[in-house]
This record gives C-alpha cells, sequence and structure tokens, in this order.
C-alpha cells in the first residue's frame, strides 16, 4: 500500500497519479489526510494523559511521605479518572488506526511517469517487436486441434475429472511441458536466480502482504475450512519469504525463480478467446521475483525484460513488448510489461508474461526492509515476472511450428524432451 509519506508529501500529484489508472483519488486522499489528522491528535493526548499520570504517580509517594494523606488520596482518585480517561482515548487511537489502514489498502499504487495514458488494452504501448514470423498455409490447425490429432492434451478428460481450464496433457504433451519447465528453471539459474520450491497454499497475511487481499480475493481459490488459498502465482509464496524481515543492504539485490502451477478462477471467462489453452483454470508457470534497494530496481526491471525476451528468441517465437496504460495495469503496480507472443493459426497475439515493477507498494504492506549505510531501515522494491507462462507458449510453438510432418520441437527444448518433432 502507499505510505502516509508518500500521500502527505504532495496530496494534488497523488490524486493526478492514481487518474491514471482510472480511480478517483480526491475523496480517499482526503479522507486519508483527515483520518491522519485525528490520528496525531489522539496520540497527542494519549502522550499528554500519560505524562500526567506520570507526574501524579510521582506525586503520591511524596505527599505519603510528607505526611498528606489526603492529598495523596485525591492524587490517586485523578490517576483513576486519568487512567480511564487514557483507556478512552487509546481505543479511539487504536480504532482510527485500523481505519486509516484500511482505507489505505482500497487505494492502488501509483502509476510512475513512465506510464501511458489510457483506459483499455488498445492504449498500451508496442515498445520492441521481434522475432520469427510463421509462415503457415491457410488450413493451418489451432493448437487445440493439433492436441487431439497428436493425442498431446485431453480437455473433455479434464472436463471430466474436475471441469473446464484443467487440461490432461498425454505422452509428448507432458513430457513438452517438462522440458519446457526444465529449460525455464536452468535459464533462471544461469542468470543468477536461486531456486525456490513454494507451498501452493498461502494463508491470508501472504495473500495481503502481495496484495491479492483485498483486490482479487473472488479470482483465487478459497480453502474455506483452513482459510488458505490456493496461489494464482508463484509470485506470492515467494514474495512473502520477505515478509517482516529487515535485511543488510549488501544481502541485496535477492534474485529468486520458482516453479508452481497457478490457480485462477477466471471468474466471468468466456468465448473464442478462452478456447484451448487460451485461459485455463490451472497452469503451470515459472516466476521469476527480485527483491531491490529502490535506486537499483529499474535497472532490475530492464534485467528481467531482457532474461523474458531471450527465452522467446531461443523458442524461435514471434514477440513484442508492450507497455501498459495506466487503465491496464493492475492494482498493486507501479508500471508494468507485457509480452505477447504472435500465434499462427489464430491470427493473433497471445500475452505469456507480465514483468513489474510494484516500488515500495508490496514492501509496505510486507515490512520488508534493508537497512542502510546510514543505520536506519528503508522499504525495498519488489518486482516479478512470468518467465515464463506455459499455455500460451505451448499455443504457440504448436500451431507456429506445425509442417506436414509433424510439429518441430525447438533446438534449446530437444535435450529436455528426448525428441525433435511430434508426428
Amino acid at each position: 500500500m502507499l505510505t502516509l509519506q508518500q500521500i502527505k508529501a504532495d496530496p494534488a500529484r497523488t490524486v493526478a497519479r492514481l487518474a491514471i489508472k482510472g480511480f478517483d483519488g480526491k475523496e480517499p486522499v482526503a479522507n486519508v489526510l483527515a483520518l491522519d489528522d485525528r490520528r496525531r491528535q489522539l496520540q497527542l493526548d494519549n502522550d499528554n494523559k500519560a505524562a500526567e499520570l506520570n507526574r501524579l504517580a510521582a506525586s503520591i509517594g511524596r505527599l505519603m511521605k510528607e505526611g498528606k494523606k489526603d492529598d495523596a488520596e485525591q492524587a490517586k482518585a485523578q490517576v483513576a479518572t486519568l487512567k480511564e480517561a487514557q483507556k478512552e482515548i487509546a481505543a479511539k487511537l487504536s480504532d482510527t488506526e485500523q481505519e486509516l489502514h484500511d482505507l489505505l489498502c482500497t487505494i492502488p499504487n501509483l502509476p510512475c511517469d513512465m506510464v501511458p495514458e489510457g483506459k483499455t488494452a488498445e492504449d498500451n504501448v508496442v515498445e520492441k517487436t521481434g522475432g520469427p514470423m510463421p509462415q503457415l498455409p491457410d488450413d493451418a490447425l489451432p493448437h487445440w486441434e493439433l492436441a487431439r490429432k497428436y493425442n498431446l492434451i485431453d480437455f473433455d478428460l479434464g472436463v471430466k475429472i474436475t471441469g473446464a481450464g484443467f487440461p490432461v496433457y498425454i505422452g509428448k504433451g507432458a513430457r513438452l511441458q517438462r522440458a519446457l519447465i526444465q529449460f525455464f528453471l536452468d535459464q533462471a539459474n544461469q542468470a543468477g536466480y536461486v531456486e525456490i520450491e513454494p507451498p501452493y497454499v498461502v494463508n491470508e497475511a501472504s495473500a495481503y502482504g502481495t496484495g491479492q487481499l483485498p483486490d482479487k480475493e473472488g479470482q483465487m481459490y478459497h480453502c474455506q475450512l483452513d482459510n488458505l488459498y490456493l496461489i494464482p502465482t508463484a509470485e506470492v509464496p515467494v514474495t512473502n519469504i520477505y515478509r517482516d524481515v529487515i535485511l543488510s543492504e549488501d544481502a541485496l539485490p535477492k534474485k529468486n525463480c520458482a516453479y508452481s502451477a497457478c490457480f485462477r478462477r477466471e471468474a466471468g471467462s468466456y468465448g473464442k478467446d478462452v478456447r484451448g489453452l487460451n485461459r485455463l483454470h490451472q497452469f503451470d508457470k515459472v516466476e521469476i521475483v527480485r527483491i531491490e534497494r529502490p535506486e537499483d530496481s529499474y535497472a532490475a526491471l530492464e534485467e528481467m525484460k531482457d532474461h523474458v525476451q531471450s527465452l522467446l528468441d531461443k523458442l524461435g517465437l514471434p514477440w513484442h513488448i508492450l507497455r501498459l496504460c495506466g487503465g491496464d495495469m493492475s492494482f498493486t503496480s507501479a508500471i508494468t510489461f507485457d509480452f505477447e507472443v504472435w500465434s499462427g493459426a489464430q491470427k493473433r497475439w497471445l500475452e505469456v508474461s507480465s514483468v513489474s515493477n510494484f516500488e515500495t507498494y508490496q514492501a509496505n504492506r510486507l515490512k520488508c526492509r534493508y537497512r542502510g549505510g546510514d543505520k536506519k531501515t528503508h522499504l525495498c522494491h519488489t518486482l516479478n515476472g512470468s518467465a515464463l507462462a506455459l499455455p500460451r507458449i505451448v499455443a504457440a510453438l504448436l500451431e507456429n511450428n506445425q509442417t506436414p510432418e509433424g510439429i518441430i520441437v525447438p533446438e534449446c527444448l530437444r535435450r529436455y524432451t528426448g525428441f525433435d518433432i511430434i508426428n
């Protein structure tokens, strides 16, 4: 969440930046400032009452020694009255602090100055394009038909076992999945990311720390009996490693990667754009997460973008990078770059990665800090990105690499798959 210092430093700018995300911040920001004024006044009243209690407590002993029993008893009565008044102030202070905290949780992160204005995905900016475009015949098959033709993925069996959006990978389809996961993990390891194998369920504190709660509560699968949530991405458990942690400055940056299954309800998703692997309730992904000093985080963001681009280049997929406009960004992000690959048979771009800098927004929720050379603690910057999400990568690989003889496996994957063609 935003810090009070961010809002108080320039309330007008805060409101203006929030408007870029399509969020009307006038009333929330005004309420934050009013609650903070109330909180500070209550804190002052509480401190004054405490000082008066200390003074009276010290006087009671002195009065008793001087034989002024009636004065001492009067002071004791004043102490009792003050304690009751202080208790009321403390309760009001606690309620005000909670109200302020809850209000701050409803305000999204500020988009950084590089974020373009815009309301929808149509307003996103294409930053860069690369990779060879496939030359396919007019009768090229979409990936769901290729999956059926070569017995790679059974969507109907997934519906039988669980429901729509839970495909079953079979034979070479399953091996291709495993090959991609291992390839992405090996590439992350070579780039200096330390691998984590995280839990697939998290508690409320973890979901709150990375911003899934309260913003995306309806999009997560909730295990109500235990009050746990299935993870929508490995970002959640991995970033929460650093919750309530004070790192030494020389321990930064922290670079982690993790493979996990991901679970998303995707409520309301339907139609041709979600057919096959285009949108699933369970899918595999390798995530990269970084914890950085604020002054280093934007250089780290560029490194992460370069890493994702290198994966797509090695897979031989056509790609472009989008700088998301304010209206298409997530609640928690300060800036996001989406990577999309070209799906040759569907003739459309498919998102395969989002790389984001959250600046201090997640760190403030997580209390993820480092101790600087000034001996003071400072909030870290957190970043994460998909490197990569598998379903649409598989879709593009199957469609773009189809030939009359079969589907050609990219050379970088062959040592993992053990085969160079699917036929």
